[in-house]
């Protein structure tokens, strides 16, 4: 067994399974796994590869999943009962900020002048004019990955920029994160919001380009959480408290040297993680231009309820129903997170 605070219980099981999507923001997960930080904690941890988000969902809200890489708006839809039978969830880290990119196809680009500005509407703009002067024999067509993702939201608030609305000016379409670039390069989208290293790889492969980033509309959002049921996380309050270490210890080591982050990146690389849709990075990109993803410093695994409001009122909205800030606090309570670290 590992290190365990005496303030805190020991875990009461050692094999845990987490489930991930193969995104760049899965890395804190990776990390503690091959560096040995849930090792360090008593734990065993197998992670488990799901290319959809729907699947995620629902395994984690049957049981087999102990815990998840989910979209921060996930576990208030799965609480809620949106999109399946309501599933009560708690989010008690954040695992990143931003690292969404807006990307249009080449072919796109070129007909309509949308490219990356400082001005994220710019982009817009340019679109919704080509759109009102070009006669077309189909409605573009873009994908987000989940009706409850900041990557739909993102999408949305983007179009709006330029006075686009989805429902009268073109289609919205769900897809996993791994099939956006494919489905693109095929013409079976125009276009996609999603996380790294998708949007990247797209540029890099010729097929799309980034026109806008989701650090450009939502400054500093919480991007992807630590999900788990509230019924595991009271049955296992030690073996939460031990992920959690985990995991800042990850996040820790991550921010020490530019070394670390280089052999981050390659323990994404293998097989069973992001294999080679990383193989177009030469490191672990943080908090750069465009995209400025953050996956350390601060408190950054601290559930921010304060920045997680917008994302509330945003899956409110997508719902049609109202949302008061108890259920908020409940699903993105800090207190798990506080209690473990001790902060």
């Amino acid at each position: 067994m590992g290190t365990n605070d005496a303030a805190t219980p020991p875990p009461e099981r050692e094999r845990v399974t987490l489930g991930f999507i193969p995104l760049l923001d899965a890395v804190l997960l990776v990390v503690a796994r091959e560096k040995g930080l849930f090792a360090d904690q008593g734990l065993d941890v197998n992670l488990s590869r799901e290319n959809a988000w729907s699947t995620l969902r629902d395994k984690l809200a049957a049981g087999l999943l102990d815990g998840a890489h989910l979209l921060a708006p996930l576990p208030l839809a799965m609480s809620l009962g949106l999109g399946r039978a309501p599933c009560d969830t708690l989010a008690p880290a954040t695992l990143s900020r931003n690292g969404n990119a807006l990307v249009l196809s080449t072919a796109l680009c070129e007909r309509s002048g949308a490219a990356f500005d400082d001005d994220p509407a710019a982009s817009a703009r340019a679109l919704a004019a080509w759109l009102a002067a070009s006669p077309r024999q189909r409605r573009p067509r873009l994908a987000m990955v989940y009706p409850y993702s900041c990557q739909h939201f993102l999408l949305r608030d983007w179009l709006a920029c330029g006075g686009l609305a989805p429902e009268r000016d073109l289609d919205l379409v769900a897809l996993p994160p791994p099939r956006m670039v494919a489905a693109l390069r095929e013409g079976q989208i125009d276009g996609f919001c999603v996380g790294e290293p998708w949007g990247s790889l797209a540029q890099h492969d010729g097929v799309g380009r980034i026109v806008a980033s989701g650090a450009q509309l939502w400054p500093e959002h919480p991007e992807k959480v630590l999900g788990v049921t509230r019924p595991w996380a009271h049955r296992y309050p030690g073996t939460l408290a031990a992920l959690l270490r985990a995991l800042q210890a990850a996040s820790d080591w991550l921010a020490e040297s530019p070394a670390h982050r280089r052999q981050a990146r390659d323990w994404l690389a293998l097989p069973p993680y992001l294999d080679r849709s990383v193989s177009h990075l030469e490191t672990l990109p943080l908090a750069e231009a465009p995209i400025h993803q953050r996956l350390f410093g601060g408190d950054l695994l601290c559930p921010d309820l304060a920045a997680l409001g917008r994302i509330a009122d945003a899956v409110a909205s997508q719902a049609g129903q109202p949302l008061n800030r108890k259920t908020l606090e409940a699903c993105y309570t800090p207190v798990h997170y506080q209690a473990a670290l001790h902060r």
